[in-house]
């Protein structure tokens, strides 16, 4: 953790509510209304030779979210779009990573803040893969969380907000600390939903089942994945799993910007054989974001 460098002690530039200035000069005040009441939305973007895959879908995505929230992102995609393409250059990322993010200033301090200033800010840095091709297929391990994922009527989990992922860090928190890479979350209702950021498949004969997204994130990742699956032949089913159910899979894998395709081999007491098709799927995938 020594080694660590810290993401405010940076070099570089982030676009800032317009602008592009220095990295160390992007500062929000400590009574910023999204840091007291979870009033964020974000996007985490992948870059794979200069160019932001999915970056339309990831942009439009966003300010599907804000509106969710009641927060009017205050600019287009299109501009949203460029100024995005601006900071990767400004920054010389070549594969790396993207983190827009939208927020409620602090103009108003209390529940209700109807007259804050909506802001916007993208920032990116250098972020290779996690794992080399080899390693990936031996596949992570997954602790069930505690925590559940909540009713769509009890939070807004249609949108990529700020305050659902506290559940998630407390989740990866204790899953490290006993000796995994990620955690397992069931929702509301007992059933299988994701892990803390990413989306989770399943191979069962043969065939790739996923859970229903009805309340939890339909990941941009996770769309193109079952779109390489059906373009492969592949069957592709979407329904409720139970936790059961994980002791007849055959293979396992997460999707998501950061996690791209991983395989799983272990999720508590349920062993998996990241295979054929977890790997079909990691090339495919590979080769589609660098075309």
């Amino acid at each position: 953790m020594a080694d660590l460098v810290p993401f405010h002690d940076r070099d570089g530039f982030i676009w800032f509510d317009g602008e592009l200035i220095p990295w160390r000069d992007a500062k929000v005040h400590v009574l910023t209304h999204g840091l007291h009441y979870g009033s964020a939305v974000f996007e985490g973007e992948r870059v794979y030779g200069g160019k932001v895959f999915k970056l339309v879908e990831h942009t439009e995505r966003l300010i599907r979210s804000g509106d969710i929230l009641g927060m009017k992102v205050p600019y287009s995609a299109a501009e949203i779009g460029a100024a995005t393409n601006a900071t990767i250059k400004a920054n010389n990322i070549v594969d790396g990573y993207v983190r827009p993010i939208a927020w409620r200033g602090s103009e108003m301090m209390g529940v209700a803040a109807q007259a804050n200033k909506i802001h916007v800010a993208i920032a990116c840095w250098v972020w290779p893969s996690y794992w080399s091709p080899e390693a990936r297929m031996r596949g992570i391990r997954l602790n069930i969380s505690d925590w559940r994922r909540p009713h769509p009527q009890t939070a807004p989990t249609a949108s990529k907000a700020a305050g659902l992922y506290m559940i998630c860090t407390m989740s990866k928190h204790k899953a490290e600390a006993e000796g995994y890479e990620d955690s397992l979350m069931l929702d509301y209702r007992g059933q299988v939903a994701e892990a803390t950021g990413a989306n989770i498949f399943f191979v069962f004969d043969g065939e790739l089942h996923t859970p229903t997204p009805d309340c939890f994130l339909d990941g941009i990742t996770r769309r193109t994945v079952i779109d390489i699956a059906k373009k492969r032949g592949l069957k592709v089913v979407e329904r409720a799993i139970m936790p059961e159910e994980m002791a007849k899979a055959s293979e396992c894998f997460l999707t998501g910007t950061a996690a791209e395709v991983t395989p799983v081999r272990e999720i508590a007491s349920y062993t998996f054989t990241p295979g054929e098709i977890s790997k079909t799927l990691i090339n495919d995938y590979e080769s589609l974001v660098r075309s």
